[in-house]
């Protein structure tokens, strides 16, 4: 691991320029005009499909529905409102939580090739998800008023089991890399890796145990789909967790931007070290969280999005962290898309892993060729 840490590409470390009215323009600037492209990637986006429909039909139906006047497009305003803008909300706000979570992490961690996957919280998800599944297929019948229960709140107990199975899995590698009191960026790093893989294999185990439905719903969990959440007020509630997690990663982009310099100058610049790493680790896994608990496993975005928006920004994670997560939400909604217009049955996350596999490849690679030079 710390062959792979000091082979990857390295960031710059010489401290952001003061806020300022340039700073605030720049991210304005940027802002807006990823903005616009998240807009016009929505247009698309509900536009495609089994069934077209015409951008005069899409404008009409989003003007009749905001001024509370009924609609006269029928089944098109039912596909619209009813499947298609709930699951590309959905896809926008997985793909904003899952590249704002990498963009913070890699910058903690000084590595970018980090990712919000690899400190086992997508695992420990999995794993929460399976058993949720698995239980409430083998529900006896003194338990079928809750089976029915999750039936009707859409998989909210697989969505809780997800998640709370996400959190205990990050204690876990909280503890295990705690040393002293103080948590190192490898010992965090290979607990991640090590305790990831011991859920997996028990999601393997699940797996194997498994049989029909049971199976089918464990892998199409696995694989990543937009379609495990299907209702607005589901959609509210991931957007809401996602919203206050950025925010709260936002807050401390100036912290980040100084543990660039090395842990000791960042304490000789005011920065609680060890309680930066708490907070944005806690975060990270809140975001990484909520997005896998509402749509499976999406690998690859935590990695790809927050290094483009490096190369194209730079590091400074007060530009850094906003804009990775606008351009992740469009990212992920064109995934999405993609895979939609491809088959009704393509998982998005087959998408995000074909993309992201040969990325990662990349980076790796141009990292051992800078080691040797």
């Amino acid at each position: 691991m710390a062959q792979v840490e000091s082979s990857a590409p390295t960031f710059d470390t010489q401290s952001s320029p003061p806020a300022g009215p340039s700073l605030l323009a720049r991210l304005l600037l940027i802002l807006l005009g990823l903005g616009l492209f998240l807009i016009f990637t929505v247009a698309v986006a509900a536009g495609l499909g089994a069934v077209s429909i015409p951008p005069a039909d899409l404008f009409h139906s989003i003007v009749n529905r905001l001024g509370g006047a009924e609609s006269a497009l029928g089944g098109t305003d039912q596909i619209l409102w009813g499947l298609r803008l709930p699951r590309i909300a959905l896809g926008a706000i997985v793909g904003a939580a899952l590249a704002i979570a990498g963009g913070a992490l890699q910058g903690l961690l000084l590595n970018p090739l980090a990712d919000p996957y690899l400190i086992g919280v997508s695992a420990g998800a999995a794993l929460g998800a399976s058993v949720a599944i698995r239980v409430s297929d083998n529900a006896s019948t003194s338990m079928r008023i809750l089976s029915r229960l999750a039936e009707i709140t859409e998989g909210l107990g697989r969505t809780l089991a997800a998640f709370a199975a996400a959190i205990i899995t990050l204690l876990i590698v909280y503890r295990l890399a705690l040393k002293n009191g103080r948590l190192g960026r490898e010992s965090f790093i290979l607990a991640g890796v090590v305790v990831g893989s011991f859920m997996w294999a028990l999601v393997t185990l699940i797996m194997a145990t498994s049989h029909g439905g049971q199976l089918t719903g464990v892998v199409t969990w696995l694989l990543g789909n937009l379609t495990l959440v299907s209702s607005w007020t589901s959609v509210g509630v991931a957007g809401l967790v996602v919203l206050a997690g950025a925010l709260g990663l936002y807050a401390f982009s100036r912290d980040l931007n100084l543990i660039a310099l090395g842990e000791e100058p960042a304490k000789q610049l005011g920065v609680e070290v060890e309680r930066l790493k708490k907070v944005v680790i806690l975060l990270a896994a809140l975001l990484t969280a909520a997005a896998v608990s509402v749509s499976g496993v999406i690998g690859f975005v935590g990695l790809i999005i927050p290094h483009m928006a490096r190369r194209m920004w730079g590091p400074d994670h007060r530009i850094l962290l906003p804009a990775s997560a606008l351009l992740g939400a469009s990212f992920l909604v064109w995934a999405d898309t993609l895979a939609r217009v491809a088959s009704e049955l393509l998982p998005v996350g087959v998408i995000t892993s074909l993309l992201g596999a040969p990325f990662f490849c990349y980076l790796l690679v141009s990292g051992l060729r800078r080691s040797t030079e």
